[in-house]
């Protein structure tokens, strides 16, 4: 089957790619994507030609169809998108890569790319599915990692609140902080969510937001001692509830807002952000790629929690490139589990 998939692809060379063709104004809509058509070109020597596999949306994405600067540079109109990826290579000109290897890469949003093998990384195909390298094994296993481990510097036994806490991140986070012995709450947006919390990531509380009116009230029942480590997803009101409830010297990792990732008009700061000033907290946003030094670390760890049953993931599949954009929009509407991974 893949001999014969790989003659096809080298036969037609025919790229499938999905381009940004407008900046979003509020919620991405489905116009905002284009989905065209280009020839592919054979590897030069020292590259590789990938057909992809698997894709993953992701949050952070939302900010790159802004046109302003950030940390990463902003799409281009009329440019396919960019994000990780997993395929496996059709054509190597590229000592140590063979056909059929399976890598990981950033050029997702394609059927095909052809690259230097700069900023690609060889992955096998063992013991977990593969594509838990976009997910668990990957960047958001990672982020998880480095944010309480790196940024909060989590300690055993502590009491630790994590907003989005069914999402991609938040549920490994979750599961992190249990290993480590600490008092964890999470917040979600439906009942099925509450539950996978309850029931496998094992957390000692889950709120639903959509039915807490007075979510500051209900932290303090939850926390009486108060909260070491706010591991942020939300932003907004998350924020602000968290920081009414910190205990003095409390650590606040910002890992994502995504409560305000669609305004147009950014929005104000938390009213009770003077409140840092007097609990002497410390509050501080990373971003991922600043720590490769730790994958290392990371990969052998989780994998050891992995083989040992101790980190569960769900995973809300897509399948076809065509729909990546649907994928990518459903981030905003609450209805996924896990990480959001598009099958090509």
């Amino acid at each position: 089957m893949w001999l014969a998939q790989k003659a096809k692809i080298m036969t037609q060379l025919i790229n499938r790619q999905i381009c940004l063709k407008s900046r979003p104004e509020g919620t991405p809509v489905q116009d905002n994507f284009e989905l065209i058509e280009s020839p592919t070109t054979e590897p030069a020597n020292g590259e590789i030609l990938v057909r992809n596999e698997w894709m993953s949306v992701d949050p952070y994405m939302r900010g790159r169809m802004r046109e302003s600067k950030s940390y990463v540079p902003a799409f281009e109109i009329g440019k396919p998108l960019e994000g990780g990826c997993i395929g496996r290579v059709v054509q190597s000109k590229c000592e140590g890569f063979v056909e059929g290897d399976y890598v990981l890469g950033n050029l997702g949003w394609r059927d095909l790319w052809t690259s230097t093998t700069e900023n690609v990384r060889k992955i096998a195909n063992g013991s977990v599915p593969i594509q838990s390298y976009l997910s668990v094994l990957g960047m958001t296993g990672m982020t998880a990692f480095v944010g309480l481990m790196r940024i909060a510097e989590l300690k055993e036994g502590e009491r630790v609140f994590i907003s989005a806490a069914s999402g991609a991140v938040g549920s490994i986070a979750c599961q992190i902080a249990k290993i480590r012995n600490c008092y964890v709450v999470g917040s979600a947006g439906s009942e099925e969510k509450i539950e996978w919390l309850k029931n496998h990531a094992a957390i000692d509380a889950a709120i639903n937001y959509h039915d807490c009116d007075d979510l500051p009230k209900r932290l303090a029942e939850l926390f009486p001692e108060g909260i070491d480590v706010y591991f942020d997803n939300v932003g907004g009101d998350h924020l602000e509830a968290a920081i009414d409830n910190m205990r003095d010297f409390g650590r606040i990792v910002c890992c994502g807002m995504i409560s305000g990732y669609n305004d147009e008009t950014p929005q104000s700061g938390p009213p009770n952000l003077f409140k840092v000033i007097g609990k002497r907290l410390r509050l501080q946003g990373f971003i991922v790629r600043d720590h490769s030094c730790d994958q290392s670390e990371f990969a052998r760890v989780m994998l050891q929690w992995i083989e040992a049953k101790r980190i569960h993931w769900e995973e809300t599949v897509t399948e076809g490139l065509e729909n990546a954009p649907k994928a990518f929009i459903n981030l905003f509407s609450g209805d996924k589990m896990g990480k959001a991974l598009v099958k090509i």
